[in-house]
């Protein structure tokens, strides 16, 4: 098959999103499959790629580490009409979706649409009022149902998200098809202990001290601010407890002043993003991930985590149902004891090695060649409907060319 994949973020951008439609485009390719990607310019992405069209972009004014490329660019568009594509792959709702689904009805191609983010949990970004936030709140509800019931079928990574669709009133198809992740790319056998302690040597980590692991956006969504809020007393009476924060986003100068705040600035450390390419031996510096996100749509970098070995400490929530199992792999919590029990148990209990084992176990059901594979099965049943769709039609028209004949 001939396959477009239009998404507002790619490689080398580090989201979910991103990591996603990369290797959704790289695993097909390996099962016989020519995928296209139509995206936009980013600062850092390569100077040739394989199939990769970048449409003229700037930063989002109120998120300025997304980008937002041009709704539609006809040299663009004589090219993809040339391509022979069989259907149509929208990762994003805006400016690169929107270019998508422009093709698809000109082309006259079915269209599968992966709903990656639940918007509502976004509308802080957009509004600083209560009143106001619950309009957009709303106007989020509606916007994403009429995205998903405009397509042939829908694609979302949890029953959580599918159960959210359900509840804004989408009635097409919904496929729940976990994102895979490239498990191999994780492995803490790929690093050796030197490489581990030297990352920790570069921000003052010593061998003996526990680590906290977050790695990942930092936003107010997120709720990064939970986890800090805990730091001061809980490494009052645990002095070797440090606190690594891995990523970048807009509320870095509003966590970094809480730090300052609570006078804690030896035991939070920011070390900024680090390139995808290498991130695999982050992980390893942490001796479990935490996170009080209830914002994710599937937990990418819960999964990732566990494969690099860490046992996950995170704030329950529906998307964890399928991932985290309480006391073999990790812990979810619901308040402030909670949370600091369940770091106690990792960091000093007598299973940690078991409940990182038990991680790496449980992710082995998240390649990216099983999900590559339930995709494509998506894309099957689409063609399939959408070819009997067309032979319904030829079929109606030329009943009603023998009734009324020129």
């Amino acid at each position: 098959m001939n396959i477009g994949l239009f998404t507002e973020t790619y490689y080398p951008e580090i989201n979910g999103v991103a990591n996603s439609v990369y290797m959704l485009k790289n695993e097909l390719e390996q099962l016989g499959h020519t995928i296209y990607v139509f995206t936009t310019t980013t600062p850092g992405a390569p100077e040739h790629e394989h199939n990769v069209f970048r449409v003229p972009s700037i930063p989002f004014a109120l998120i300025t580490e997304r980008r937002v490329g041009l709704f539609y660019q006809p040299k663009l568009a004589s090219l993809i009409k040339k391509l022979n594509l069989d259907l149509i792959h929208t990762h994003t709702e805006f400016s690169l979706g929107i270019f998508g689904r422009i093709m698809a009805r000109e082309l006259k191609l079915p269209m599968v649409h992966t709903y990656h983010t639940i918007y509502e949990d976004y509308t802080h970004y957009l509004t600083h009022f209560k009143s106001l936030d619950n309009r957009a709140k709303a106007f989020a509800r509606v916007f994403s149902k009429v995205c998903c019931n405009t397509v042939e079928q829908v694609i979302v990574p949890t029953e959580k998200v599918k159960e959210l669709l359900l509840q804004y009133s989408v009635h097409k198809e919904i496929s729940v098809v976990p994102t895979g992740v490239d498990l191999r790319k994780f492995s803490p056998d790929l690093y050796s202990k030197e490489e581990v302690l030297n990352v920790k040597r570069q921000y003052s980590i010593k061998e003996e001290d526990k680590v906290l692991l977050y790695l990942g956006r930092v936003s107010r969504e997120k709720n990064i601010a939970e986890i800090i809020d805990v730091i001061p007393e809980y490494t009052s009476t645990r002095t070797n407890v440090k606190f690594v924060i891995i990523g970048s986003g807009p509320e870095m100068d509003v966590l970094k002043q809480m730090v300052e705040k609570y006078k804690i600035q030896e035991k939070v450390i920011f070390t900024g993003p680090k390139p995808w390419d290498n991130i695999g031996l982050y992980y390893q510096i942490g001796d479990v991930f935490v996170s009080a996100s209830q914002s994710e749509t599937q937990g990418l970098t819960y999964i990732e985590a566990m494969a690099a070995g860490l046992p996950v400490v995170a704030k329950k929530d529906k998307c964890l149902e399928d991932i985290l199992i309480q006391e073999w792999n990790g812990f979810a919590f619901t308040n402030r004891n909670e949370l600091t029990t369940a770091l106690d148990a990792v960091l000093y209990g007598e299973h940690k090695v078991s409940l990182g084992d038990n991680a790496r176990m449980k992710v082995a059901e998240y390649s990216t060649e099983v999900f590559a594979l339930n995709v494509l099965q998506v894309y099957e049943v689409v063609m399939k409907r959408d070819a009997i769709a067309k032979q319904r039609e030829e079929y109606e028209i030329k009943k009603i060319g023998r009734i009324f004949p020129m």
